[in-house]
């Protein structure tokens, strides 16, 4: 028997978010800061732990309180976290600041650009194997995501495609190579559309080529898919959205979770969006 159901190979951050009705450049203004973790790797261990799968977060913190802090968090939501402690770069952050109707990002990577492949176990023991895209399209930590592919065993292995700006930056066809090796492809209609050039159902026949399967998510229309030569559609509900930051992450952990214990590929496709749904209504990326 595997180790764990579904093992993660992905980024873990710290994400601060401020809001504020307008901001005072060199003065004081009254807002709303909270911190909570999060990063893609992150989000979606715990929602697949939170699918009733066993799991385990193979990533990379800094040594100092926001890497002990997000070790705390995802203990507590039942994920084992397999962290490596970097030495020299912090954790990872993300900045997300509204003000005026306006929203902006600021990431720092840190410690999850320099994911090596010797922050990994030799075999990573699981039925499923989920890695970020977000490693493959750093070049820091490519190799380490590379590497996780190969150790995957006899395990189902996907990959999310993350970022449509750094996938058209590094490459279709380069990203499409690097990730061959994957049974499963994981993207939302922008990803799909700068991967393949079509629209949702097209583009996940196309990606589903040469591997199990590929899935596109189409926010608040669901998501589509093709997998074991068969395609797959699933409408959710529309439902008013407060923040779907971590929805696609919420729906690749419990895609993989379900497939993992044994779900139709149908119930697992109806429960992932399910999750994506209750992230884009609550705003929370956790479970």
């Amino acid at each position: 028997r595997p180790g764990v159901d579904v093992a993660v190979v992905g980024d873990v951050m710290v994400d601060v978010s401020v809001a504020a009705p307008a901001l005072a450049a060199g003065g004081d203004v009254h807002g709303s800061v909270r911190l909570r973790p999060g990063g893609s790797g992150a989000n979606a261990a715990a929602w697949a732990a939170y699918a009733g799968a066993r799991v385990r977060l193979h990533g990379r913190v800094g040594d100092d309180l926001a890497g002990r802090l997000l070790r705390e968090a995802l203990a507590a939501r039942g994920v084992e976290a397999a962290l490596a402690v970097d030495p020299a770069a912090p954790t990872g952050t993300m900045l997300v600041v509204r003000s005026a109707g306006e929203r902006s990002m600021v990431a720092d990577r840190g410690a999850n650009d320099r994911l090596a492949p010797e922050d990994l176990p030799g075999r990573l023991d699981a039925r499923a194997v989920l890695v970020s895209g977000y490693l493959v399209l750093g070049e820091g930590s490519r190799e380490a995501a590379l590497t996780a592919l190969a150790r995957a065993g006899g395990a189902l292995s996907a990959v999310d495609a993350a970022s449509w700006p750094l996938l058209e930056a590094l490459g279709p066809g380069r990203f499409l190579g690097a990730v061959a090796g994957a049974d499963l492809l994981l993207a939302n209609e922008r990803e799909a559309e700068v991967l393949a050039g079509e629209g949702p159902e097209a583009a996940a026949a196309r990606l589903a080529r040469g591997r199990r399967g590929a899935f596109v998510k189409l926010g608040p229309r669901g998501a589509v898919g093709w997998i074991d030569g068969a395609p797959l559609r699933q409408e959710v509900e529309p439902v008013p959205a407060a923040d779907a930051t971590g929805a696609g992450d919420a729906f690749d952990g419990v895609l993989l979770a379900a497939l993992a214990l044994g779900e139709a590929p149908a119930e697992a496709l109806r429960r992932a969006c399910a999750a994506g749904r209750r992230v884009a209504a609550s705003g929370e990326q956790w479970p």
